[in-house]
C-alpha cells in the first residue's frame, strides 16, 4: 500500500516560512507485506533518533490513557500476584504514565524513555527514568544497578515502533527474570483491515502486529506467547503476554484463538490487504467529494485532533487549507504548532466556539462518540460533525 511521501507524523512546526519549510524532510510511506510471516511493514525507516529524541506525544493528556494504563498495572499485579518492591520496568515509558500506577501498588519502577524532553518530565514527576532507547547494553545496565532482574517488563505502544526487534527482545532475555513476564501491547492488524484504520500507518509504526508473525519472531528468539488479549486502546490493539521458553507460565487456548481467526480473515495472503487499500482509496474519494461539495456552498471546515494518524490522513486523502482552516487539539504542547507538511494552525478547542465553523472534520476519528459528547454544546449552536473512515459521514 503505497502511501506517497509524508513529514514524520509528530514533525509539528514551530512556525512556518520559507526557511522552516524548505528544512521539512519528507519519508516514503509504503507499506510491504512478507510472505514468509505474514507481518506487515514499511518499507522506508526512519532514524529513530529523529522520531523520537524531541516527542510531542505526551500519553497523559489523554483521560482514556489514564484510565487504560491503571487498568493494565492493576491487572498485572493481581494476575502475577506481585509481591511489593518487585521491579517493573516500562521500555518507551513516555511521561511514565503505565509506571506511576504500578508505584501506587507499591512496585520498584523504572523507565526507559529516549525522548529526552519528556524523560525529564517523567523524572520531575517523581518517575525514575533512563534517557535511552532500550538494547541489550542497557539491559544490562539496569540489571547491574538493580542487582536483580526484573519480574515484569512492559512496552505499550513501543514495540511496532522499533527496528532492530531481534536487539530489543535479546536486551528483554537479559533483564527478564526466569520466570518474569515480557508484556507488549499494539495496535492489532486485524482492527487495520476491519476498521479501515489505514491512518495507523505512519514512520513512527513500522510493523503492524498479529499473533502469527509475533509466534515466528518470539520462537526463532527463545521466547514463547503464552496468552493474547483484545482490547480498544487506539483503534483496537492487543495485549500479549511472553515467556522464555523454559518458564512455568501455561500457555492459554486464547494464542491458538488468535491465530484460527487470523488464518480466517485470510492474513496470511496477500490479497486481503491488496483488497483492504482498494478500500481506503474509495474512501478518500468519496471524502473529498463530500468536502469539495460543502466548499462549494460557502461552508467553513476546522479539523478536530491533531494525533499522529492526522498526517496520515491529511496527506493521503490530499486535504490542506483550502479544505481545513486550521485543526483544534486539547493538547497545550501542539497548540500554537503548525501540523506537518500541510501546515494547518494547531489551535485551543475554544476556538471553535469563537469561530464557529460550520463543519468539525474529525481528524481522530476512532474517538468520534467521545469528541461528539464533549463539544455537544457546538451542535447545539448549529455546527455538524464530518466522520471521515470507514465511509464519510455527517452527524
Amino acid at each position: 500500500m503505497d502511501l506517497g511521501s509524508t513529514p514524520a507524523a509528530n514533525a509539528f512546526l514551530k512556525r512556518v516560512d520559507k526557511k522552516t519549510t524548505s528544512r521539512e524532510r519528507w519519508f516514503p510511506l509504503k507499506a510491504l507485506f512478507c510472505k514468509h510471516c505474514g507481518l506487515v511493514q514499511l518499507e522506508h525507516v526512519v532514524d529513530a533518533r529523529y522520531l523520537f529524541k524531541n516527542y510531542v506525544y505526551v500519553s497523559s493528556i489523554s483521560p482514556a490513557n489514564l484510565a487504560h494504563f491503571k487498568s493494565f498495572a492493576e491487572l498485572a499485579v493481581k494476575r502475577f500476584n506481585l509481591k511489593p518492591k518487585t521491579l517493573v520496568v516500562d521500555i518507551g515509558s513516555n511521561d511514565g504514565i503505565l509506571l506511576k500506577p504500578f508505584a501506587s501498588l507499591g512496585m520498584k519502577i523504572l523507565g526507559v524513555e529516549p525522548a529526552t524532553n519528556i524523560a525529564r518530565r517523567a523524572i520531575a514527576d517523581g518517575v525514575p527514568t533512563l534517557a535511552r532507547f532500550f538494547n541489550p547494553e542497557v539491559a544490562r545496565f539496569i540489571r547491574r544497578r538493580e542487582k536483580r532482574g526484573a519480574t515484569i517488563i512492559t512496552a505499550a505502544n513501543v514495540f511496532a515502533h522499533v527496528d532492530d526487534l531481534d536487539e530489543l527482545i535479546e536486551g528483554v532475555k537479559i533483564l527478564l527474570k526466569d520466570e518474569g513476564v515480557f508484556i507488549i501491547e499494539a495496535p492489532y492488524v486485524v482492527d487495520l483491515l476491519t476498521k479501515n484504520t489505514f491512518d495507523l500507518i505512519y514512520h513512527e509504526h513500522l510493523s503492524h502486529l498479529g499473533v502469527r508473525p509475533l509466534t515466528v519472531l518470539f520462537e526463532r528468539l527463545g521466547m514463547k506467547i503464552f496468552d493474547v488479549e483484545h482490547n480498544d486502546s487506539h483503534g483496537g490493539s492487543i495485549r500479549v503476554f511472553v515467556k522464555k521458553t523454559a518458564a512455568n507460565h501455561r500457555v492459554r487456548p486464547t494464542v491458538a484463538r488468535f491465530l484460527q481467526k487470523e488464518k480466517q480473515l485470510g492474513l496470511q495472503r496477500v490479497l486481503t490487504y491488496r483488497k483492504f487499500a482498494k478500500r481506503i482509496l474509495a474512501n478518500k474519494l468519496n471524502l473529498l467529494k463530500l468536502l469539495k461539495k460543502l466548499k462549494k456552498e460557502g461552508k467553513t471546515i476546522a479539523g478536530y485532533g491533531a494525533a499522529a494518524k492526522s498526517t496520515t490522513l491529511l496527506h493521503y486523502f490530499g486535504i490542506d487549507n483550502k479544505i481545513v482552516d486550521y485543526v483544534v487539539d486539547d493538547s497545550p504542547y501542539k497548540q500554537d504548532l503548525f501540523t506537518p507538511g500541510t501546515h494547518l494552525p494547531v489551535v485551543p478547542p475554544q476556538r471553535i466556539y469563537t469561530d464557529r465553523p460550520d463543519y468539525l472534520l474529525l481528524l481522530t476519528w476512532n474517538f468520534a462518540e467521545p469528541i461528539m459528547k464533549q463539544h455537544r454544546r457546538f451542535r447545539k449552536l448549529g455546527g455538524k460533525f464530518i466522520v471521515p473512515v470507514p465511509q464519510p459521514k455527517i452527524v
